[in-house]
């Protein structure tokens, strides 16, 4: 391995300043990259690494023309960069890079979700179809965040498992954590209002409990104007308007209290890449009720009540066993607890960096 100051560029274009999972991830891992002594590519200073400055409207802050920007700058301005700062190696926390270049290059593949619930003429599912494939076959070697997502990778594009390493995800242990406050009345879902949320299900499991009548659901996440009303109609028709609530965006320091005074984290997503929600709620001793897909039973183990998340039953029927045990949840707290102690950013983090010092 080479010890030149730049022969690592981590490319953190994509960074959002409204943290979701692809942000999250890349700041918690760069700094066990530091004995690589990488440059990070961003439009903003990292704490006590190296920057190349770049423009700062390339991300999901800016919308569609921030992806597209993105794209265009990664095509025809990163190689530049790279030969220009004379490095060895590319990593790029998501999965894009310069096609057709000497650009050797790592990157990490979080989900296919766009290829398995995608439309057939969208922008992003195109972009999985044609771009997506052709960064991972001249990739160097391919992160994937679960073992399902590594399996995707080798379904979808027929790429062979030795060239693919999952590596989990953590939590912030000093952030996420049980603090012993009084439980609230409500369950809560944390994420976007995608169709693969499978929110409208949540929905109707929530109008059919039929006791606790008072209790509510809040749903945290940035409105949405393509899925956010329907879900919004729906909960009209089924008449319970005043107990299921729109939280919106909800600022990174203040999920823990969120998610610690709520009786249960609901996540009935028909596919996940990981699913950072469930291990954040787990590791506040929160109970949570999840999808036995993809790579969910990887995060919860056996420390979640586990459900067919097309079954709005099995999601009612989760719920409402919650509500009527307290033992069932201060079982789960304890064993929710438990199992969050597996995962760490510094697991994490020094297993990616091992893998690209192998690359360097």
């Amino acid at each position: 391995m080479t010890n030149s100051t730049d022969s690592l560029l981590v490319n953190l274009a994509f960074l959002s300043k409204k943290p979701t999972g692809l942000t999250v991830y890349a700041q918690n891992i760069c700094p066990y990259l530091a004995h690589l002594n990488p440059t990070c590519l961003a439009s903003h200073p990292i704490p006590d690494l190296h920057c190349y400055k770049i423009a700062e409207n390339l991300n999901s802050d800016y919308g569609a023309k921030g992806h597209l920007r993105r794209l265009i700058w990664t095509q025809f301005k990163l190689a530049g960069i790279h030969r220009q700062l004379g490095a060895s190696l590319l990593f790029s926390p998501i999965p894009e890079a310069p096609l057709f270049s000497s650009c050797r290059y790592i990157v990490t593949v979080h989900d296919l979700i766009p290829l398995r619930f995608g439309k057939p003429f969208s922008r992003l599912t195109t972009y999985f179809r044609y771009y997506i494939p052709q960064v991972l076959h001249q990739a160097e070697h391919i992160i994937c965040n679960s073992e399902s997502t590594r399996q995707e990778v080798m379904a979808y594009f027929g790429i062979p498992g030795s060239k693919i390493t999952a590596i989990l995800l953590a939590y912030d242990r000093s952030h996420f954590r049980h603090l012993n406050l009084s439980t609230g009345n409500y369950f809560l879902y944390i994420g976007r209002h995608d169709r693969h949320k499978n929110l409208d299900r949540l929905i109707s499991a929530f109008a059919t409990l039929s006791h606790h009548q008072d209790c509510e659901l809040y749903l945290a996440g940035s409105y949405d104007p393509r899925y956010t009303p329907a879900l919004k109609t729906q909960i009209e028709e089924l008449e319970i308007s005043h107990r299921v609530k729109f939280l919106d965006y909800i600022p990174y320091a203040d999920l823990p209290v969120l998610i610690n005074q709520s009786i249960a984290l609901v996540f009935p997503s028909l596919w996940e890449g990981f699913g950072l929600p469930v291990l954040e709620a787990m590791a506040c001793g929160t109970p949570v009720i999840t999808s036995n897909l993809s790579a969910l039973p990887e995060v919860a183990g056996d420390a979640a009540i586990s459900i067919d998340p097309y079954n709005v039953g099995a999601i009612a029927d989760a719920m409402q066993a919650l509500l009527d045990s307290s033992a069932l949840r201060s079982q789960m707290r304890v064993s929710g607890l438990a199992r969050a102690e597996l995962f760490s950013w510094e697991l994490t983090g020094r297993s990616t960096a091992a893998i690209l010092s192998k690359y360097v």
